[in-house]
């Protein structure tokens, strides 16, 4: 039933994900670089979740959350990643129908989680920085629980909305997705008759999941950054202002990509710039997230030196 349902709203039971299929005499440089970085995406972020559950010093929130956008990595960039490094060598390029919504519909609802998560680890640094003496109260183990649990939950259901709106539309040909995965915005240029109703669930599903977080991102740094400027002693700016660094490093790679793509006109965009672009969000930026958090931060330098070089050494 569901799948006469799925083929009398579309006459395309397949599409072509053309990737960098236009670069073959570099095919193997790429794939052996994305492989690379995939494990070392992989690596990175367990052992940020390995070390948040291990050393009892990083049982804090900040480092909860940490660990949360570590996992939240994990599976961000395995959902493109796999498929990705396939199309270096597989001669058949064609995704189902029924799997390009499948990689849509999980793909979307991490990048929301990735973005509510942000949003809330911003919260988390302006009740540490603005509101210090009640942090421990606000920030218990619960509402930490709690606010994690909300971002997935919230992200999961976006992403059904809009995901769920694709569907309605038609697709009748071309069928090639002109980048590396299977992309909202490649499949509305595809669409060969226009529904205003879902692209209109779509567009302000997009826009706010990606828009309300960021203000709230922005506000809270702003509120940061006041405090911090009313502290007396620079060692004391410098010790708050570095709780946050690592944090604000992040959201600004991962949303700096993000406004790159979506604010400057599609027009002039060329395809290989676009798909640069969203190598950076779906592959590269999962990568630099552990990284920045493990160079900029004694924490976790310390408890990997505890919890890895320490039993390295037993053995």
């Amino acid at each position: 039933m569901g799948h006469m349902q799925w083929k009398n709203q579309t006459s395309i039971t397949k599409f072509i994900l053309l990737g960098f299929r236009n670069m073959n005499e570099v095919q193997i440089l790429l794939f052996v670089l994305f492989l690379v970085i995939y494990i070392v995406t992989l690596a990175g972020n367990l052992l940020i979740g390995v070390l948040v559950v291990a050393d009892q010093q990083l049982h804090t929130p900040m480092y909860f959350f940490l660990g949360s956008l570590s996992f939240l990595d994990t599976c961000y960039t395995s959902v493109i990643a796999p498929r990705l490094l396939s199309g270096f060598f597989a001669e058949d390029r064609t995704m189902s129908f029924r799997d390009c919504i499948t990689q849509l519909f999980f793909f979307s609802a991490l990048a929301c989680i990735e973005c509510f998560l942000l949003a809330v680890m911003a919260y988390d640094r302006y009740l540490a920085i603005c509101n210090p003496l009640s942090y421990n109260v606000m920030m218990n183990f619960r509402i930490c629980l709690r606010l994690v649990s909300a971002s997935w939950i919230t992200g999961f259901s976006i992403s059904a909305l809009a995901v769920g709106m694709v569907p309605q539309l038609s697709f009748c040909g071309p069928n090639e997705i002109n980048n590396f995965f299977c992309d909202m915005e490649e499949l509305l240029k595809l669409s060969c008759t226009k529904s205003p109703l879902a692209e209109m669930i779509i567009l302000v599903s997009c826009s706010l999941v990606s828009l309300v977080p960021f203000l709230f991102i922005v506000v809270s740094y702003i509120l940061i950054l006041s405090a911090i400027l009313r502290i007396a002693s620079s060692d004391g700016r410098q010790k708050a202002f570095s709780t946050c660094a690592s944090h604000l490093l992040v959201v600004s790679l991962y949303y700096g990509t993000i406004i790159i793509m979506y604010v400057s006109p599609s027009a002039e965009q060329s395809p290989a710039f676009h798909k640069v672009l969203s190598l950076m969000y779906t592959v590269v930026t999962p990568m630099f997230n552990p990284i920045i958090y493990s160079l900029r931060n004694k924490e976790v330098k310390g408890a990997f030196r505890k919890v890895v070089l320490q039993n390295i050494g037993m053995i």
